[in-house]
C-alpha cells in the first residue's frame, strides 16, 4: 500500500469508527450516514487528502465530495495533532494531557498541570486561558506562556488558515438544551443509556459515564457527565452536564448544565455563560404555568 493510500485510509478508518460507535450508542443515523460517505470518498481519493489540506486549509477540505465543515475539521485536527477529539470522547480515551503534549515545549508533566489548573480540554480552550493569564500555572512563567502561545498559534494557524473571519457560531435555545438536560440525567438514572470507561480519573477502567446522542431539529446533541478535575474536586460529576452541539454537519460547540447554589436562579438548573437566558425562560415558564424541566 502507497504511503499516500495509507494515510487516507487511516483516517477513513478514524472516520467509520467514529460512524460505528455514534450507531452503537444510538444515534439517529444522520451523522452516521455522513461519517460514513466521508469515509468512503477518503478510500477512493487518487491524492493524499493532506495536500488538499495544505494547499488550501480547511476550505479545500470542504471543496471535497461528501465533506463539511465539521468533518473537514475532523481531517484537519487528526492531521495536525494524531488526535480527534469527538472519537476519543465517544471512546472514553479523551485525555486533555495527551493533546497538550503534542505542543512542542508541554511536557507530560506540564500537559496534567495545564489540564487540572485551567480545567481545560482543547488546544483552543487552552489558547484563550493562557492568553487570559487569569489563572495561574505553577512552573510557567511570563516567557514560557509566551513560548507555549507561539506554539500553539503556530499549530493552530495551519487550521484556521484561508478560513477569513468566521461568523458567530449559533447556540442552541437554552429551552431545548435544559430539557436535554432533563432528558440525560432521567435516562442516566434509570439505567437506560449506553455507559463508557473514561480513561481520565479512572485507572481501574470502571464503566460509569452514560452518553447520550439526541436530535431536536438540526441541532445534534451529545451529553455526558462532566469529568474534569474540578468536577471531580469538587463532587459535581454527577450534576454537571456537558452537552456538545452542532447543527448538521456545522462546528461542534459545548456548554456546561448545572445546579445552581445561590442568587435568585438557586436550585435551578442553568447553562454556565447564558443565565440571563436562563433567568427569562424560568420567568417564561412561570408566566405559562408550564412544567419545568429539574
Amino acid at each position: 500500500m502507497s504511503d499516500i493510500a495509507q494515510e487516507n485510509r487511516q483516517i477513513a478508518a478514524r472516520l467509520t469508527e467514529y460512524a460505528d460507535l455514534l450507531e452503537a450508542q444510538g444515534e439517529d443515523g444522520f451523522r452516521i450516514r455522513a461519517y460514513a460517505a466521508a469515509a468512503h470518498e477518503l478510500e477512493a481519493m487518487p491524492v493524499p487528502v493532506r495536500d488538499h489540506f495544505q494547499t488550501g486549509g480547511t476550505r479545500a477540505l470542504i471543496a471535497l465530495p461528501a465533506i463539511g465543515r465539521g468533518i473537514a475539521a475532523a481531517i484537519a485536527e487528526l492531521l495536525t495533532t494524531g488526535h480527534w477529539q469527538q472519537l476519543e470522547r465517544l471512546k472514553g480515551s479523551l485525555t486533555p494531557e495527551a493533546l497538550f503534549g503534542t505542543v512542542p515545549g508541554i511536557g507530560p508533566a506540564l500537559a496534567r498541570r495545564l489540564a487540572d489548573t485551567l480545567d481545560v480540554e482543547t488546544l483552543e480552550d487552552l489558547e484563550t486561558a493562557l492568553r487570559l493569564g487569569e489563572t495561574p500555572v505553577p512552573g510557567i512563567g511570563p516567557r514560557r506562556r509566551q513560548a507555549i502561545l507561539a506554539a500553539l498559534e503556530q499549530r493552530l494557524s495551519r487550521i484556521r488558515r484561508d478560513h477569513g473571519p468566521e461568523p458567530a457560531m449559533a447556540e442552541p435555545p437554552v429551552a431545548l438544551l435544559l430539557d436535554a438536560d432533563a432528558l440525560y440525567r432521567a435516562r442516566a438514572e434509570a439505567g437506560g443509556l449506553r455507559k463508557i470507561a473514561p480513561r481520565r480519573f479512572n485507572p481501574r477502567g470502571h464503566v460509569w459515564l452514560p452518553i447520550m446522542h439526541a436530535r431536536r431539529g438540526d441541532w445534534h446533541l451529545t451529553a455526558l457527565f462532566s469529568n474534569t478535575a474540578q468536577a471531580h474536586e469538587l463532587d459535581r460529576t454527577r450534576d454537571w452536564v456537558v452537552i456538545y452541539y452542532h447543527e448538521n454537519d456545522g462546528p461542534e460547540g459545548r456548554c456546561t448544565v448545572v445546579t445552581e447554589r445561590s442568587g435568585p436562579l438557586e436550585g435551578k438548573r442553568v447553562i454556565r455563560g447564558r443565565e440571563d437566558e436562563c433567568r427569562a425562560h424560568y420567568c417564561e415558564v412561570i408566566a405559562a404555568g408550564a412544567k419545568e424541566p429539574v
